[in-house]
Formats: structure tokens, sequence, C-alpha cells
């Protein structure tokens, strides 16, 4: 229930007057400063600085290309992740931005490194080196502030890899099972690395398995439901879906219980459900019009259940 919007009806049912009307909003702590603002705000704007000057840095190094030599531009983006791990070491309470300023200028290098020699690496090599060197600086931050975009990296990583494998095309089939599965199975360890399990070495919080349970279920549902184009439901289609139905069911247990996650892959699930309900259904050639009727209303039906299975397992931990 909104508190501000039940202050303004109890004000409202009890006819109060302005003095009384703002006596009532002070008990309801409008005029207090939110808790631990003092706390996260430095923080939240210390993180916010670091990424925009770790990304301002790199688009100005690319705006003044031709007035910086070769040397001038490694030199620059080498001087900047150098300061950067220093200033982490010599001012700890800025560690975690800092840190966040030289995982940026890693990948900012490795681009102008592509750039400049054009080794014929395919990129996924190039995020996946990223990803590979940063590790270090996540396990010192032990902050989602790190692990967040290290996640973002390692799974851009991925999906470039398994695109390289299936020779540029997301039109697949069985043959290419094992590179999709060796993929889906990268993302979702990455996902267990950051998770509540390892926390203790880690030091990851929520964000980080969040973003990877919801790239993980982009990833797995796209490629998943490209089976469906073919004449018969392909194996990677059953193979999507079972890894969801697998990564749903440990994530409403009470150790790894995460609402937010379980709702990313429930929505998986009922897409990919829904899909191979298409199939089915208008496949057959028979009457349009009913298959869609019926592909609306099982839609609907699985939506609900699924709604109400979250909302009743969120009230259950709760309790």
């Amino acid at each position: 229930m909104d508190l501000r919007l039940a202050v303004y009806q109890l004000a409202s049912a009890h006819a109060l007057d302005a003095q009384q009307t703002r006596q009532l909003q002070e008990v309801a702590g409008f005029q207090r400063e939110p808790a631990r603002l003092a706390h996260w705000l430095p923080r939240g704007v210390a993180v916010l600085g670091a990424a925009l000057l770790g990304m301002g840095l790199i688009c100005w190094v690319a705006a003044n290309w031709e007035d910086f030599g070769r040397m001038g531009r490694f030199a620059l983006l080498q001087g900047m992740f150098a300061a950067a791990c220093v200033g982490a070491f010599a001012v700890p309470k800025a560690r975690v931005p800092l840190l966040l300023l030289a995982l940026l200028a890693i990948g900012g290098l490795f681009a102008y490194f592509g750039q400049t020699y054009q080794t014929g690496a395919d990129p996924w090599q190039l995020f996946a080196l990223w990803a590979v060197l940063a590790l270090p600086l996540c396990f010192v931050a032990r902050s989602d502030v790190l692990w967040t975009p290290w996640m973002l990296v390692l799974s851009t990583a991925v999906t470039l890899w398994m695109q390289a494998h299936v020779r540029h095309s997301w039109r697949i089939d069985s043959s290419d099972l094992s590179i999709f599965l060796s993929g889906w199975l990268a993302v979702l360890l990455a996902c267990a690395f950051v998770s509540p399990l390892l926390a203790r070495w880690t030091g990851a919080g929520s964000w980080a398995l969040r973003l990877g349970l919801v790239l993980a279920t982009i990833l797995i549902t796209g490629t998943a439901v490209s089976a469906l184009f073919g004449n018969e439901i392909e194996s990677p289609y059953w193979a999507g879906l079972g890894l969801l139905l697998v990564a749903g069911v440990l994530l409403a247990t009470g150790r790894f219980f995460d609402v937010f996650g379980l709702s990313a892959v429930a929505l998986g699930i009922n897409t990919l459900l829904v899909g191979g309900l298409t199939h089915v259904l208008f496949n057959g050639h028979g009457d349009g019009v009913g298959a869609l009727t019926v592909l609306g209303l099982l839609a609907a039906v699985l939506l609900a259940l699924t709604v109400q299975g979250i909302l009743w397992r969120t009230r259950r931990e709760a309790a």
C-alpha cells in the first residue's frame, strides 16, 4: 500500500486542516531523511562518476583519434588503468569506483588494440580476455558494482562465441546442440559463481545474479525458439526448456529464492511453452482462427498460473 496515498485518504476522511495534515505527515516520516541516505548517496555518486569517466575517456580518445599517436593512445589508456588501480589501493574508501574505472579502461584498451593491429581474432576472444583480466578486480572490490558489468562482459563473450561457431547464423538444428548447450551452461555456471552459494568468497550481491539470470534466459529462450522454425521441434528446444525448468526449481528453493530471478526464468519458460503450443497448433494446417483462440486461452491460463505460483512462493518466503 502507498503510504503517502494512505495519509491523504486519512486526512480527507477525518477532514483534517492544513496544520493537522502536516503533523500527520511528520508522524509518517515524510519530512525525515530517507534511511541510510548519507551512506549510499556519496557511494552512488562516486560509482556513477567512475562509470561516466571511464566511458567518457573511451569516447574522448575516439573523438580525438587523429590527434594522438599510436603510443599516445596506448599510454593514455594504460595510464588511466594504472592510476585507477594505484588509487584503489591508496584510497580504500574510493576502491570500488576506481576499480570500476579500471575495468572500463581494460575494455577501452582491448577495443583500441583490436582496431590498431587487426589481429584477426574473433570479437569473442577479446571479451573473454576482458572478463578473465577483470576477475582480480572483482575479487578485490567484492561488490556488485564490478560483478554486474563483469557478468555483462562474460555473457557477451559467450554469445559471440556461440554465433562464431554456428556460422554466424541463429538458425539452428540438432547438429549445433553441443555448441548451444556449452554456451548456455557457461552463462548459468557464471550465475552460480555469483550466487549466494559462493558469496563468502566473491562478495557478490543479488544484482549480478539477477542480471546473469536475465541474460541467460534471453539467450536460452531466443536460441531455443529458433529450433521451432524447422519442420519438427528440434532437440535444442527441449534442452533449453529443460535447463530453464531446472533453474526455476532451484530458484524456488529456500536457499536460492529470488523473486526477480524466478520471475525472469518463469517468463522464459512461458515463452518456450507458448512457442511450442504455437508450433503444434499451427503446423496441423487446421482452422487458423480456432487455433489462435485456443492458443490465446492457453497462454492466458499459463500466465495466470505462473503469477499465482510466484505470489504463493513469495508469501511463503515472507512468512
